[in-house]
């Protein structure tokens, strides 16, 4: 690259500048995003992510499908014979005689498992013999129904009650409570307050790890050109704010190139379960909130239908849209990345080493691992005043707003807690300017903090 005048002098032209930055920036893109571990981490997350939502679902869909299985009971205490009831997945047969026998006899008559009940035994025991595997689900089948025939026996011989009369009332006195989340324009959704939590949290996770990744190479970054005197050659050519400005951007785009891949990605895959699995998210019957018994909706109230397909599904999950979280977590990934890396990179500029630097990032990551650390109770109490403040202060706003937001949070909230973090990363740009302009020529003697004070006064 050649200049009109002295090899070292510093452009003045701000086409200059600009150009050069966007060589820094395009520099510290490219080389990133070309590494084995940046195409295998982005691949891979949209995997994990899909799977978290499918997997469940499909487990629910598998067990109800679940092959049907014959059980030959042999009861040497009488009490159970004939009383095991039939159902989809099971069939109950009965013998009577040596166990060992039968049980070689029952696996030639492709019996799938015996199941043993002793006899003068101190309550009831039992055991279930099976050849290949042991079919799912047929342990806890076996102890409820069990369970049921010894209580009934109980209430019969004990207490003269009839089972069935017992049950009768068991049923009428079974209270049910659906929980129901009705917003400011009166849409009632009902919404399953342990999905809000757990996906909050790992959105608050996912946030942390993150900035701490993408922040973490921008220190790395700036401790490598400073440790092998490249930045000397750099700053000869360029201003220390452009070297700063092109590496904190290039990373950043790195990062949202990643997670628009992942969004994409992510879509793309469940679009492609959907289709291939139509049935696997869609509901028999469509039934609105107010036909569900003992639950009562004010009339203002419009009551959303059940989802039909997976992103519906995904949708009526959370008290906020969908759309609202994606473009929240966008906005607070970026914001606090840029936070902490030109906080980094200012840590990175004054000292040498990266064992020095911890001396300087540890009060700088203080509040992010504060912030993980009081995740589970921002998830169980959102709305509390711990999380209120958590999701205010700019250091921890990005990871507990998160936590809060598929539980749903005010309009004014969300947009104060967005404002104070932007505040706070103008403040955070002027100061990793100041610092980075001298730190990044500086060594030998890491500099104190008053040191580092005083160069903030420093025209």
């Amino acid at each position: 690259m050649r200049f009109s005048s002295s090899r070292w002098s510093v452009p003045t032209s701000n086409r200059a500048m600009k150009n050069k930055t966007l060589l820094i920036i395009s520099r510290e893109y490219l080389t990133r995003i070309q590494k084995k571990s940046f195409i295998i981490v982005t691949i891979l997350m949209p995997i994990l992510l899909v799977a978290m939502i499918v997997l469940p679902v499909l487990l629910i869909s598998l067990n109800e499908q679940r092959q049907f299985s014959r059980i030959l009971v042999v009861d040497e205490s009488e009490m159970f014979i004939n009383n095991f009831q039939d159902n989809d997945h099971y069939s109950f047969s009965y013998r009577s005689g040596d166990i060992e026998q039968i049980k070689n006899e029952a696996f030639d008559q492709d019996y799938d498992a015996v199941l043993q009940i002793l006899s003068n035994s101190q309550g009831v025991r039992s055991n279930i013999f099976y050849k290949k595997s042991l079919p799912t689900g047929l342990q806890s089948e076996v102890e409820n129904q069990m369970d049921d025939i010894f209580f009934n026996q109980l209430l019969k011989d004990s207490l003269n009650i009839d089972p069935e009369r017992f049950e009768d009332m068991q049923q009428l006195a079974k209270a049910e409570a659906a929980t129901i989340q009705i917003d400011d324009k009166g849409v009632a959704k009902e919404h399953d307050a342990s999905i809000n939590q757990i996906f909050g949290m790992m959105c608050g996770l996912i946030i942390y790890f993150i900035i701490i990744m993408f922040a973490s190479q921008v220190l790395r970054g700036v401790l490598e050109e400073k440790s092998n005197r490249i930045v000397e050659v750099l700053i000869s050519s360029v201003r220390p704010t452009q070297l700063l400005v092109g590496k904190i951007v290039g990373i950043a785009l790195v990062g949202l190139t990643q997670l628009a891949i992942w969004i994409a990605l992510s879509t793309a895959i469940l679009f492609g379960v959907q289709l291939a699995a139509p049935n696997l998210f869609n509901t028999d019957t469509v039934e609105t909130i107010a036909d569900t018994p003992g639950v009562n909706i004010p009339d203002t109230a419009s009551i959303d239908v059940a989802p039909s397909n997976i992103f519906e599904m995904i949708q009526n999950y959370f008290a906020v849209s969908f759309g609202t979280i994606i473009l929240s977590f966008i906005f607070f990934f970026v914001v606090g990345y840029l936070i902490y890396s030109t906080l980094y990179a200012a840590t990175g500029s004054v000292v040498d080493s990266e064992s020095d630097s911890q001396q300087y990032t540890m009060p700088i990551t203080i509040p992010l691992i504060l912030a993980i650390v009081f995740v589970p109770t921002i998830s169980t109490n959102p709305d509390g005043a711990l999380a209120f403040w958590l999701s205010m202060i700019p250091l921890t706003s990005p990871i507990a707003m998160m936590v809060r937001l598929p539980s749903g949070v005010h309009a004014w909230e969300l947009l104060l807690s967005m404002g104070l973090a932007l505040a706070f990363l103008v403040f955070c740009i002027w100061f990793a300017a100041k610092v980075y302009r001298i730190g990044i020529l500086t060594y030998g003697k890491k500099p104190s903090w008053r040191t580092i004070f005083r160069w903030l006064r420093e025209k």
